[in-house]
């Protein structure tokens, strides 16, 4: 498969606009009350009277931290105090009990996700009862052949917690950095030496972890291309299997940790487009290949292999070569899809604690899918996971006339093509190298939601 990006400056600065970065489709904007607990269960018994049920997915959100990065947008509880996590984690087992009875039991976990918050602020006795108790209730593999992932942050993880997540169960780590730079640190609340990161890593492969990814941020105050190039410098000397080159979106009104970062300090649009230019070129210098979506990965690892074999799927935790799973969220605003459902818990911790004690599932909304949005989930899943549309196929699975069926789209299509972002033909339609940066204007022109309202809900920019 070609990886090759073309950044055009101009075709970017045209096109940047906000838009969704489509873990789901349906968004979780078009999410409504009126589906709840009921509406869930049907959806489960559904799930298991398949003629061959999916396996599972399993997301845990641990929303808690110790201290608060500014730039974050995740859904947390910030405190040093540690015994704040252990009502939490009782009402969290009691989820995985009421979740477990829904689902049969022999239905194998491919994919199981510890995400936040820091699930690291966790003790080293209340992760091995988390995993003791999913164990207990869901059907996990005894070996490696599932992807079992957690996020942590290096600041408090040390040799002797990552031997215990290897021991428990995980094979896969994701580590927070976003910059390296000192100043960029202080800006965003985050220190973080180059020393503690590499201590982890070393740690990972010492314990056999099958992949260690890394996550950056550009955009953030005071980094320029020249101070961002030294964090590359740092980043690619540590050798990670996969990294992530996230786009800092500035909306202080709406995530108010984001008001300490003073807009005077941020990079000016041209400097941050150049900082993304930058990184791109020394990124596939270093031998990286671009998955998609801000997304790089090692020629040899599982993402780029699946890409390159056509089976690199999308699912709420991003890109995963196990992503045709039934997925469970548990904890408050975690994400199930279930079917062709989607779902979503209640976001504030008192109130997803208190729907616990009542022995109810903490669902507050979610979605039913019907023909139209499997449709377009299933195209929009190609292009984020294959930069193309197999529209002849796509023609005989659903038995109707690509052209007709999406005549409303296809002038913003041919503009596309004019502009060098895509070519479609009669068989497939195909990402060109200047449209991979700007999948995710591709993907808009197939979201019937978008189309049909005037707001975008306020989606990041996409670049």
């Amino acid at each position: 498969m070609d990886h090759t990006i073309v950044f055009d400056a101009d075709l970017i600065r045209r096109y940047d606009k906000p838009g969704p970065r489509y873990t789901s489709y349906p968004t979780a904007v078009q999410f409504n009350p009126g589906f709840l607990e009921r509406e869930y269960r049907e959806w489960t018994e559904h799930s298991n009277g398949d003629p061959i049920p999916l396996p599972l997915s399993l997301y845990f959100h641990l929303p808690f931290c110790s201290t608060i990065c500014y730039y974050c947008a995740c859904n947390k509880v910030v405190t040093k105090n540690r015994a704040r996590a252990l009502p939490y984690l009782e009402r969290l087992h009691r989820e995985i009990a009421l979740q477990s009875d829904l689902f049969d039991h022999d239905r194998v976990v491919d994919q199981l996700h510890w995400g936040g918050g820091t699930p690291t602020f966790l003790s080293h006795d209340q992760m091995r009862e988390l995993m003791r108790v999913t164990k207990k209730h869901f059907n996990l593999h005894a070996g490696d052949g599932g992807e079992y992932s957690i996020e942590i942050d290096p600041r408090g993880t040390d040799g002797h917690t990552v031997a215990l997540l290897r021991e428990i169960g995980f094979n896969r780590l994701s580590l927070g950095v976003q910059d390296f730079d000192a100043k960029v640190q202080r800006a965003v609340n985050r220190i973080q030496s180059e020393e503690e990161t590499i201590a982890v890593v070393q740690a990972a492969r010492y314990h056999g972890f099958k992949s260690v990814s890394m996550d950056l941020i550009y955009g953030l105050p005071f980094q320029s291309v020249d101070s961002f190039e030294s964090t590359l410098e740092k980043v690619i000397a540590i050798e990670p299997d996969r990294l992530a080159l996230f786009n800092y979106a500035h909306l202080p009104e709406v995530f108010k940790p984001q008001r300490r970062i003073k807009e005077g300090d941020l990079p000016s649009p041209s400097e941050k487009l150049a900082i993304l230019q930058h990184a791109i070129e020394r990124l596939s210098n270093a031998g990286f290949v671009y998955i998609g979506m801000d997304h790089f990965a090692r020629p040899d690892d599982e993402l780029a292999r699946a890409q390159r074999k056509g089976t690199l799927q999308r699912n709420f935790q991003g890109y995963s070569t196990h992503a045709d799973c039934d997925l469970i969220g548990m904890g408050p605003s975690a994400i199930a899809k279930v079917g062709n459902s989607h779902s979503q818990n209640v976001r504030d911790l008192d109130e997803y604690c208190l729907r616990i004690d009542r022995g109810q599932l903490p669902i507050l909304r979610g979605i039913e899918l019907h023909s139209d949005d499997r449709l377009r989930r299933e195209i929009i899943t190609q292009i984020i996971c294959q930069f193309q549309v197999d529209i002849r196929g796509l023609e005989e699975k659903w038995g109707m006339c690509f052209g007709d069926y999406f005549r409303a789209e296809q002038p913003e299509l041919r503009t596309m093509q004019s502009d060098g972002l895509l070519v479609q033909d009669a068989h497939h339609l195909r990402v060109l190298p200047a449209g991979r940066l700007l999948v995710r204007n591709i993907c808009m022109v197939f979201d019937r939601y978008l189309r049909e309202q005037k707001t975008k809900n306020g989606f990041s920019m996409v670049i």
